[in-house]
């Protein structure tokens, strides 16, 4: 089958690294808290010209600094969608880390809304929407207890923790994803139709496997769970075999 191109428009918020028009499934990479659509670079790399790799640049970091962040799950969700939905013109998977997850989740909600249903929505490194845990309150602590807590994730280059003014300069950023983690609450709505992949690390702090086996509570549609070893960010270690696992699922 040959899939034809819909002129899509320029969005501050989409980064093609190596667009593949020709692609039969495009793929839309949503960060973890503080991440940038940079993150997605490899998997972009590894999958292209099979998979169109979109990756997602939140508002606050890197070249859209300058613009508000986005504290609240919904509200990003909404802009998100209004983007996405152009770029809809062929089956569109969804791939979330952390933060990225639960936007994904509700971006999902979103364009099955409007007649799009996701070829697979794959949830890394995150408890299920309905899990939250109310003791959570990190994107209220001090500057000295956020940045330790992003050294313990493991989840930022060492270049940027080693560069303390680098660093400061965008817990803006960090900060305001961890309000909208921190302070989403799903509301009980229908479910999705589409099948859902759960990928975790098998000692992670912030997923336990009953928030991650919930989630079969939020798709009609088949679920499948793949546990590597390591932490929250298990898939800096893991890139080949989470690499592969999406080449199966949707290529």
């Amino acid at each position: 089958m040959t899939t034809t191109t819909r002129s899509a428009p320029a969005t501050a918020w989409l980064r093609r690294f190596h667009p593949s028009d020709g692609a039969p499934v495009r793929l839309f990479c949503l960060p973890h808290a503080g991440g940038s659509a940079s993150y997605y670079f490899p998997v972009s790399r590894a999958l292209s010209p099979a998979v169109d790799v979109v990756a997602v640049q939140y508002p606050g970091r890197q070249d859209r600094r300058a613009e508000p962040c986005v504290p609240d799950v919904r509200r990003l969700a909404d802009l998100l969608t209004a983007e996405l939905l152009p770029w809809c013109d062929r089956p569109v998977a969804l791939f979330g880390h952390s933060l990225g997850a639960t936007l994904a989740f509700e971006v999902a909600l979103r364009l099955e809304a409007a007649g799009t249903t996701p070829h697979t929505l794959f949830a890394s490194g995150r408890r299920a929407p309905s899990r939250h845990r109310e003791n959570e309150q990190v994107h209220r602590a001090p500057d000295a207890q956020l940045l330790s807590t992003i050294r313990r994730m493991s989840g930022t280059d060492p270049a940027v923790l080693a560069d303390e003014e680098l660093l400061r300069s965008i817990l803006p950023a960090i900060r305001a994803d961890y309000e909208a983690a921190e302070t989403y609450r799903y509301t009980p709505g229908p479910p999705l139709t589409c099948p859902i992949t759960i990928l975790n690390g098998d000692k992670d702090p912030e997923v336990s496997p009953p928030e991650a086996t919930a989630w079969t509570t939020h798709t009609t549609a088949p679920c499948t769970f793949h546990t590597y070893e390591g932490g929250h960010f298990y898939l800096n270690d893991h890139a080949p075999e989470v690499i592969a696992l999406i080449r199966e699922r949707i290529a």
